[in-house]
C-alpha cells in the first residue's frame, strides 16, 4: 500500500514538528522496521510537509512506534488546515525504489 500524507504547520510550530520527526526517524533508525518505506518532506513554502508511505500488506508498525503516537497524538493543534491522507496507486516508476 502506498499513501501520501500533507499536512500544512502553524508558522509558530514548524520547529516542534521538525523536533518530533527527527524523534520518528531516530526512533526508525534504531527499529528498522520491516515492510516500510517512508519519507518526509519539507515544501519550499516551510510550513506545508509532505509524507510517502510504502507498507507491506498487514504492515502496522509505524503505529507502534512511540515517536510516531508522539507525532500524531499532537498533530491537530500544530496544523493550520486539517492533515490529508491519501491512497495511491503506482502507474510506474523509475529509480524510486
Amino acid at each position: 500500500m502506498h499513501v501520501m500524507f500533507r499536512c500544512k504547520i502553524k508558522p509558530t510550530e514548524v520547529e516542534r514538528n521538525l523536533a518530533l520527526l527527527r524523534e520518528l526517524y531516530a526512533q526508525l533508525g534504531e527499529a528498522r522496521p520491516q515492510g516500510l518505506r517512508y519519507a518526509t518532506f519539507q515544501l519550499e513554502d516551510g510550513v506545508t510537509f509532505v509524507a510517502f508511505a510504502e507498507l507491506a500488506e498487514g504492515t502496522a508498525v509505524l503505529g507502534q512506534l512511540e515517536a510516531f503516537q508522539r507525532y500524531r497524538s499532537t498533530l491537530e493543534e500544530r496544523c493550520e488546515e486539517p492533515p490529508v491522507m491519501t491512497t495511491l496507486s503506482e502507474v510506474g516508476s523509475y529509480g524510486f525504489r
